[in-house]
């Protein structure tokens, strides 16, 4: 089904006063925030009807409405992520989201151009799906990890480049790296350690190559992975869990991870995980 929610254009509604001569002042449109990626973009997260995730409204896009609406700033809400998406799928479709001869970047493209007078914020949640599939089976094939690193590299500057083209100038563009969930895969299964320790190189190369993309294109990066704590391996203890490290404990906090079935494990944020994103864009917007 389609998850992707449509533009709608707020307008302000004035009249003149029946008495005197003064003209209406104009009602400014909001700042609209168009979130672009897969699930974590739309805020999927576990339910009971379904297991594996399901798009909510607790995502960190939603919490940044929030945290900027106290600042007096009001956001509209675009969202055109699909849950699963990787660049590829956003470039040229073949999703479960949008019909044959649709894609993310079309709809993206097409509001951006619409909306070129107006102030905006895009953040750009991509990548995490491009290696997905070299971590199959509790098993990290490097190899694979690498090819598809290397197409991300081509295939992310070609969705900037079309966004930047299609924005007007009070467009901002946030870059969005990743916490590694995988590290937390033996709380449960001790002998999925291996796998744990294997996925650290994985995602390394991940952000390591968003980072450089980002950089090229003059991006700022909301930097998610440092606050997941992702590098830290310094031993804490955890009520429940005994002595960890520090990432895996955090994973364990902000994600699904480490919940019993029916909820867990779930690699998607929580609530708090949500609002820890929301915190990463927003130490990067601007002022």
């Amino acid at each position: 089904m389609a998850l992707f929610v449509a533009s709608s254009l707020f307008m302000g509604v004035t009249s003149a006063s029946a008495v005197g001569t003064s003209k209406p002042r104009p009602v400014a449109d909001p700042t609209f925030l168009l979130a672009v990626g897969a699930s974590v973009s739309v805020g999927v997260q576990p339910t009971l009807h379904h297991v594996h995730g399901f798009p909510t409204r607790k995502g960190y896009t939603n919490d940044l409405i929030t945290m900027q609406a106290a600042k007096g700033t009001r956001l509209q809400l675009v969202q055109t992520g699909c849950p699963g998406d990787s660049t590829g799928q956003v470039l040229y479709g073949g999703d479960h989201c949008y019909a044959p001869g649709d894609s993310q970047l079309l709809r993206d493209v097409a509001f951006l151009r619409a909306h070129q007078n107006q102030e905006g914020i895009v953040t750009i949640d991509l990548g995490f799906n491009d290696f997905h599939g070299c971590l199959f089976h509790q098993n990290v094939d490097m190899t694979c990890v690498t090819q598809r690193m290397d197409l991300l590299s081509v295939q992310l500057p070609q969705i900037i480049t079309a966004l930047k083209a299609a924005a007007g100038p009070q467009v901002k563009f946030i870059g969005i790296n990743h916490y590694n969930p995988y590290i937390a895969a033996a709380v449960h299964d001790p002998t999925l350690q291996p796998f744990a320790d294997a996925s650290v190189a994985a995602i390394n190369l991940l952000n390591e190559t968003l980072a450089t993309v980002y950089a090229k294109s003059a991006i700022p990066v909301a930097d998610v992975a440092g606050l997941f704590h992702t590098y830290d391996t310094t031993p804490v203890s955890v009520p429940g869990l005994g002595t960890v490290p520090q990432n895996v404990a955090q994973v364990c906090a902000l994600t699904w991870m480490c919940q019993a079935p029916p909820y867990g494990p779930n690699l998607h944020p929580n609530d708090l995980g949500y609002q820890v994103i929301a915190n990463a864009i927003a130490s990067v917007l601007p002022a």
